[in-house]
């Protein structure tokens, strides 16, 4: 297949989900033949207040260590993702304890939706709690996700939204202040200890600018502002969300992807390979916002058991994502127990620790997970001393239904031909590390 087949095969599916017309137009072999505009977030000076989110965003002495800041874990050298190649950072006192969870990017977090269970919802609509909404779920049928299909996926009731791998904050503001208080992260112990931190700090003068000395008389509120601080720090700072990646520059016909990047393009896209556009859309919104490459909703993958984290040690142990243990409000609904937040791909190449419990530290072997986990299952979960797979090993086998076995390539059965070749993984691969933000483009 020659590169302009696969340059118009991988524009034409791209258009299947939504994202570029297909009409076949003359170019250079690897451009797009039908280049969209972009429409970026604006870039201003930042705020008064987003400078003072900047100064405790890289304050680390509201930590219990003196040592971690909202940076340290949240790296703006590493596309606010992890600096380490571990599957969690380390935090507490003495920098010892482990996280629980892998730490999710802080990128691109400027357009993300409130957590819901079900469609997005319009204002005027009537208001259905979680619960009413979970019931509707148990009794709806299950969309299949594919990339040609997108409104399809609309229509499921699952979980969608929110912050953290189970969505348990809803706003930034609500997100900065968990880590520091977790006793796992930065261990800032309680409210009033983070308040009388805050009002000896060097940036201390600024609060009183911006609120005015009354500021000080209320703890609960002080910090409150601080968390506020850093969220628009997060939202006008463009380093958070500057989509500048080799394949939003394609989109906009200013770069050319190598015929290997296509065809990791094509396969990425195509519903009866790698499906990956199923959840991680690719399309750019009809008014010419970035693709987020991810649709905000949870799965359950079934991700093999982490033996490197300490609290899997306890066999009876298990961590069910939005069922719990970190949010306990949906706890009830078990349908959606070992769903977690479908992350987006952007950066993804600079990540060492994948899925939620960081079981994976390549790309090469996550994409051996898709491929094999229903096919050759041995390839990616344990087995025990008389030879029995343990599949789906990290999920109590009560909740083994929830884990999704129809999008693609997740319908295969054991022994059934795995959906991608080792040169499909590889090209897709290709295809992910042009989602990497800070490619210069050729003059």
């Amino acid at each position: 297949m020659n590169g302009r087949t696969l340059w118009l095969l991988g524009a034409g599916l791209l258009s299947m989900a939504g994202a570029v017309a297909a009409v076949e137009t003359q170019g250079l072999p690897g451009t797009n033949p039908n280049p969209v505009q972009l429409r970026r977030p604006p870039v201003a000076p930042l705020s008064s207040m987003a400078q003072l989110g900047r100064e405790i965003f890289y304050d680390a002495s509201l930590s219990s260590s003196g040592a971690l800041s909202c940076a340290s874990c949240h790296s703006p050298d590493h596309a606010y993702g992890p600096p380490n190649d571990g599957p969690v950072m380390l935090g507490g006192r003495t920098l010892q304890r482990q996280g629980a969870r892998a730490v999710p990017s802080l990128t691109c977090l400027e357009r993300h939706p409130n957590f819901s269970i079900g469609p997005e919802k319009d204002e005027d609509d009537n208001v259905v709690d979680l619960a009413q909404m979970a019931a509707i779920g148990q009794q709806a049928a299950r969309a299949k996700k594919t990339a040609t299909a997108a409104a399809a996926s609309a229509a499921n009731i699952v979980p969608q939204g929110g912050l953290f791998w189970d969505g348990r904050a809803d706003t930034l503001q609500d997100q900065a202040i968990m880590p520091l208080l977790d006793p796992n992260e930065m261990d800032g112990g309680s409210l009033d200890i983070v308040a009388d931190k805050l009002r000896r700090e060097s940036y201390a003068k600024r609060f009183v600018e911006l609120f005015g000395a009354g500021i000080f008389d209320n703890r609960r509120l002080l910090v409150a502002e601080a968390m506020f601080a850093v969220a628009r720090y997060q939202v006008e700072e463009v380093s958070f969300h500057p989509y500048t990646s080799k394949f939003d520059y394609w989109l906009e016909g200013k770069a050319r992807l190598s015929e290997t990047e296509l065809r990791g393009l094509q396969l990425f896209n195509d519903p009866e390979k790698a499906n990956c556009a199923g959840c991680h859309t690719s399309a750019p919104t009809r008014d010419g916002l970035p693709p987020l490459f991810t649709d905000h909703q949870y799965e359950a993958l079934g991700a093999p058991r982490n033996a490197a984290l300490a609290g899997n040690a306890d066999a009876s142990y298990f961590d069910l994502g939005v069922c719990g243990p970190q949010r306990t409000d949906v706890a009830e609904q078990t349908q959606y127990c070992g769903m977690f937040l479908t992350p987006t791909l952007r950066n993804t190449a600079r990540r060492r620790a994948f899925f939620h419990n960081g079981v994976f530290s390549s790309l090469e072997q996550v994409m051996d997970f898709y491929n094999f986990r229903d096919t050759n299952p041995e390839k990616v979960f344990p087995r025990s001393a008389d030879g029995t797979v343990h599949k789906y090993d990290d999920l109590p086998e009560k909740y083994h239904g929830n884990v999704d076995v129809s999008d693609p390539p997740f319908e295969r059965h054991l022994g059934d031909t795995p959906a991608m070749t080792a040169q499909d993984e590889a090209d897709i691969i290709a295809f992910l590390k042009t989602l990497t933000d800070g490619y210069q483009v050729e003059r």
